[in-house]
């Protein structure tokens, strides 16, 4: 039996977080369970909520940890052993505020950036060698360093049109990694969601 293509959305549980600028990776797989009508479960065992699918013939496997942020691996770390996923076929979902809003960046591997909860993951399974697609939450203008404030604030307004479709399009690039392979999702997707080159 072929194993499954993992693919951890990160954020925080609650309604309090929903729709945050932390919570960038929830968003995403929340969009590609709407696409397959997966539906979700949560699963204790595990920590987090769960939502499977199909997509091209192979088995995907969506899941928003409910650890909170900073206690992801926790969870990625269960789903994996359980379900026997190789760190080859496991994509993390994060925001990214040294990205501007509107881009995405998919990676095959590399470090963590800072990110606390790509910390989390790494520490708890022991390994970098995992693809993580960074979507782009910016920073405050003033560019201060201590952010909290901001990446815990709702996507304003102004910016929920741009947000859609930097959904669609993590959304995809993510589909195009399950069934193609990281390069060509890095190939085709990587950019500004909104330049012309994005959105021929």
């Amino acid at each position: 039996m072929e194993s499954l293509h993992l693919v951890v959305g990160l954020g925080n549980p609650g309604a309090g977080y929903a729709r945050t600028r932390h919570n960038a990776g929830f968003l995403v797989v929340e969009e590609l369970a709407r696409r397959a009508s997966a539906s979700w479960n949560l699963e204790k065992k595990f920590e987090a909520r769960v939502a499977k699918a199909d997509r091209a013939g192979r088995k995907m496997l969506f899941a928003q940890p409910q650890t909170f942020m900073n206690a992801s691996g926790e969870a990625v770390g269960a789903l994996m052993n359980f379900y026997r996923v190789p760190v080859g076929q496991l994509l993390v979902i994060v925001d990214d505020a040294d990205l501007p809003f509107g881009e995405i960046r998919l990676r095959a591997k590399g470090s963590s950036g800072g990110h606390h909860g790509l910390e989390s993951i790494e520490k708890h399974i022991g390994s970098r060698e995992f693809a993580r697609l960074k979507v782009g939450i910016g920073r405050t203008q003033d560019g201060r360093r201590e952010i909290t404030n901001y990446v815990l604030g709702k996507f304003n307004a102004d910016e929920a049109k741009l947000l859609e479709k930097v959904l669609r399009r993590a959304a995809d690039q993510t589909e195009c990694w399950c069934e193609h392979g990281v390069e060509k999702a890095m190939n085709q997707f990587n950019g500004v969601v909104n330049s012309e080159r994005n959105e021929a």
